[in-house]
């Protein structure tokens, strides 16, 4: 018995762990963290970052050190010298120092160093893009979610009163007052309606699966609850205030910005290859040599000749220089002049992606605001709607049991009644994108 309350308390507090209360907020903070194009923008900012430094701009001197060793082996015969034979083995050692500075190349230093910095702003540019996208991802994931639960909760008062339609009828035969036929069409609502609730359950727990997706969850199974409710609560947004706003912070048009100043400076690379360019230069070297060996010596006459042994004495020897050094470009084919005809061009496509870009945010901005206008009116219409379709719907099923109408009049008004909650559930679901759109494409979608 004991064990039996043991295992049932481990599988209630596994079933407790498992289902997990979920806000829009936590949703969004999860996201941000777990996103995986999110963190590939984020390392690729890391990496901009780390490349805006002076060391990539030919700032500094670069300073080499280096060594030469080496072995020779040299064995000579000569008879019309006085060393008429040497056999010697040489080992040197070279060790050395060099110093390159280039202390003007017409600018190209600053200019760079500004590109890399501009290169980390475009980089910052693409994340914030990327962070706005997925948060617009999460929130329509989220609120289609939670439209897909309501849904469930239409199906199942729909399937109450399919059920409710079944009892009234056994109880109608059991009296006398009803046949077979009409039992027969309340429980071919009840497993129409029965259908339809299982397909909307396996809608619901596909929309969960897509919002953990969007969140990054490795565990796409994960039960939660949704906990945010689908309100409506519509704006009154100014349409000029918008557009000021969507020219002051859109992150797209803030990043072709960025990419016509890079364009510009590009331009500015080239020309700087218009100037000279001067440097300084040093160096310092030591070579070390000791050689070997044997050596004959003839004499000429009745002398005998005579072997001596090298002694083995080491040759120092100490070189070192510095000079300047300036060149300046006169013809190379006309390549600089293309490239700056072409970097100047670029320029011009990359004003015109950006004004092109601004007028179709703005077209695109008006109509998704008068879209949002027209969805609201929808909304309210819907709301009578569904009032009118409850009314009816008591009205019908007052009849229903009188005997006043049909079997399939009162089904269709049933029908109609769940339409309408379905419409309002599906406006709301649309308004609240509208809305989510609006806020991305100003700027405002993270506040």
């Amino acid at each position: 018995m004991n064990q039996m309350l043991l295992l049932l308390a481990v599988l209630l507090c596994t079933c407790v762990r498992a289902q997990e209360t979920l806000t829009l907020s936590d949703a969004i903070q999860r996201g941000l963290e777990n996103n995986y194009q999110i963190r590939i923008a984020a390392n690729e900012l890391e990496v901009a970052r780390n490349n805006n430094d002076y060391a990539l701009t030919q700032k500094y001197p670069t300073i080499s050190l280096g060594i030469n060793p080496g072995v020779a082996y040299r064995n000579q015969s000569n008879p019309a010298s006085i060393v008429v034979q040497s056999a010697t083995t040489s080992y040197t050692l070279g060790p050395s120092a060099n110093l390159n500075w280039v202390i003007f190349n017409g600018g190209r230093i600053a200019i760079n160093k500004e590109r890399l910095e501009t290169l980390a702003d475009l980089s910052a540019g693409q994340l914030q893009l990327q962070i706005e996208n997925t948060v617009q991802d999460i929130i329509n994931a989220y609120y289609n979610a939670v439209v897909q639960r309501e849904q469930i909760e239409v199906r199942e008062r729909v399937l109450t009163l399919s059920r409710d339609r079944i009892e009234y009828q056994q109880v109608r035969q059991e009296f006398g007052q009803g046949g077979t036929f009409d039992e027969l069409q309340a429980r071919d609502a009840y497993l129409s309606d029965s259908s339809a609730l299982t397909v909307q359950r396996v809608s619901y727990r596909n929309a969960v699966r897509n919002l953990l997706q969007a969140m990054g969850s490795d565990d796409l199974n994960q039960e939660v609850e949704l906990a945010d409710d689908l309100v409506y609560d519509p704006t009154d947004y100014d349409a000029a205030a918008l557009e000021d706003q969507l020219i002051a912070a859109n992150r797209t048009l803030q990043n072709l910005l960025i990419n016509r100043d890079l364009a510009a400076l590009q331009t500015q690379l080239v020309e700087s290859e218009y100037k000279p360019t001067v440097g300084i230069g040093a160096g310092f070297g030591y070579d070390l040599a000791v050689q070997t060996g044997t050596q004959t010596f003839e004499f000429g006459g009745d002398q005998p000749g005579r072997e001596q042994e090298l002694p083995g004495v080491a040759a120092r020897t100490i070189t070192g220089n510095v000079g300047f050094t300036a060149s300046y470009l006169l013809f190379d084919g006309g390549n600089r002049r293309v490239r700056e005809q072409s970097a100047r061009l670029q320029e011009i496509t990359a004003q015109l992606d950006y004004q092109s870009a601004r007028q179709q945010l703005r077209t695109a901005l008006l109509n998704t605001l008068a879209l949002y206008e027209n969805q609201a009116r929808i909304i309210g219409i819907t709301q009578d709607l569904i009032a009118n379709a409850e009314r009816n719907l008591e009205i019908a099923e007052e009849r229903f049991r009188g005997g006043t109408i049909n079997s399939f009049d009162y089904r269709q008004i049933q029908l109609n009644y769940a339409n309408a909650e379905f419409q309002l559930l599906n406006a709301l679901l649309n308004l609240k994108n509208t809305e989510t759109e609006l806020l991305r494409v100003t700027g405002q979608i993270i506040r």
